[in-house]
């Protein structure tokens, strides 16, 4: 694989360096480092199409259990909140670690919820935060971390861009869990 065009066949060879090797070696030693990867990780360091079998081999490593849905899809249950791990895209070019709240709002609470949703998504990156309004007025409430692998990933960008959503889903989940305590939860 080469990272570098080889321009010096278009062009004359001349080198500022005395000996005419320094760019060349520079060159090599540059595409040395980009094939390389990080030190010690022979296995998964260069970028690769994510899938959802590598996904899935990434919950098999992490000792998580999941499920595989009807339309192919990737889903578990993480404190009770249910998440799907979805390529998209007509060649998987973006990732998305989606999480559904585990309890759902009536529809009188809906500016409420969108309030507590509009403040995080204000004051934090991840995850995205919304509510959905089902046909029959519940409100449901999800998260999202949505980023481009167009150029493919390794495996421990996967895993962190994976960790990333079910962690700061979770994050966002306990916060609504405090700021709509559930009555079960509370003495009478």
């Amino acid at each position: 694989m080469r990272f570098f065009g080889s321009r010096r066949a278009a062009r004359s060879t001349t080198s500022s360096a005395p000996d005419g090797g320094e760019p060349d070696r520079l060159r090599t030693d540059v595409q040395n480092v980009l094939l390389a990867g990080p030190v010690g990780d022979a296995v998964g360091a260069l970028p690769a199409p994510v899938s959802r079998e590598r996904i899935s081999a990434w919950l098999d490593r992490s000792g998580f259990t999941y499920f595989v849905d009807t339309d192919g899809d990737l889903g578990g249950l993480w404190h009770g909140r249910l998440f799907h791990f979805l390529p998209l895209g007509p060649d998987g070019e973006v990732l998305q670690v989606r999480g559904q709240w585990h309890r759902e709002a009536t529809i009188e609470r809906l500016g409420e919820v969108l309030d507590v949703c509009n403040e995080w998504n204000a004051e934090r990156i991840w995850p995205k935060t919304y509510a959905r309004v089902r046909d029959d007025g519940a409100v449901v409430v999800c998260a999202e971390v949505t980023v481009s692998v167009e150029h493919g990933a390794n495996d421990d960008q996967l895993g962190q861009h994976l960790q990333c959503g079910l962690s700061t889903a979770a994050m966002f989940f306990e916060h609504l869990d405090e700021v709509f305590a559930d009555p079960l939860r509370s003495a009478p």
